[in-house]
Formats: structure tokens, C-alpha cells, sequence
């Protein structure tokens, strides 16, 4: 998933200033445009960790043409920062999936030639999460 992000560009007395629409009260700073990419990422994850930990249910993030109107963002940068969602959906529980010989060689060369999967199952996972946030919205 790919949360947005507004970034406040600096100047020589301030860092850069991040704030993550989709989920209230997240915020970052970085001292270089970069360092508030990478802090803003960990700031996502821990807001995130923090919400599953209380059972609270996780915000999807929006599409950043939804915030580019928001008053509140006028002058800011926008990028968007990719999140394994993974992590915060839950417990895993065991399924049973029969699939076609073929498409189970394709995944694992997928899984073998990329290294954010750590799995097959983490690759169906993924793929899974991705459709259910296209067709869900």
C-alpha cells in the first residue's frame, strides 16, 4: 500500500516537516529530503504497529489527487511511501490453496528474483492484499 505524504520543505533554520493525511496524529522530520522519506516510512510503520496492537483498524490510504486541494498542504511536496501491510493485519492462520503447476513455478522464480518476498506464501499474501485494496477502494 502507498500512504501519501506532504513534506514541508525546508530552510537553513528548519528541517523538512512530514505529515501523513490518512493517518491522523502520524507525523516526521528529517534534516534532508531523503532522511523525511526514510523517517516518515518509520513513522508509518510504528503508527501502524501501534494501531494493530490496540486492535484498532488500519486507515487505507488514499489516492494523493484526494489531498492535493487540502488547504492545509498548500506549498508542500507530495510523494507516497510504500508499506508491507502484512505485518499488521493480524495473526496468520494456515490455509489450503491448490494451484496449477505451472503458476507455482512462476511464483517461486518471482520469489527467487526478488528479494521483498520472503516466501510463497508471503508472495499470495501480498498479491492478495493488493487485489483486495483494488477492488475494495
Amino acid at each position: 500500500m502507498h500512504y501519501p505524504i506532504a513534506i514541508e520543505v525546508s530552510d537553513e533554520h528548519h528541517a523538512y516537516s512530514v505529515a501523513v493525511p490518512d493517518l491522523p496524529g502520524c507525523f516526521s522530520t528529517g534534516d534532508t529530503f531523503d532522511e523525511a522519506i526514510d523517517n516518515a516510512r518509520e513513522a508509518i510503520e510504528g503508527h501502524l504497529e501501534s494501531l494493530a496492537d490496540h486492535g484498532d483498524p488500519i486507515p487505507s490510504a488514499s489516492a494523493i489527487e484526494q489531498h492535493l486541494a487540502n488547504p492545509d498542504y498548500v506549498g508542500w511536496v507530495w510523494a507516497a511511501v510504500e508499506i508491507d501491510m502484512t505485518p499488521y493485519l493480524g495473526k496468520s492462520h494456515k490455509v489450503n490453496v491448490t494451484l496449477p503447476d505451472l503458476l507455482i513455478k512462476r511464483i517461486d522464480r518471482a520469489v527467487a528474483r526478488h528479494g521483498k518476498f520472503k516466501s510463497r506464501s508471503g508472495f499470495l499474501a501480498r498479491a492478495a492484499l493488493h487485489e483486495l485494496e483494488r477492488y475494495a477502494g
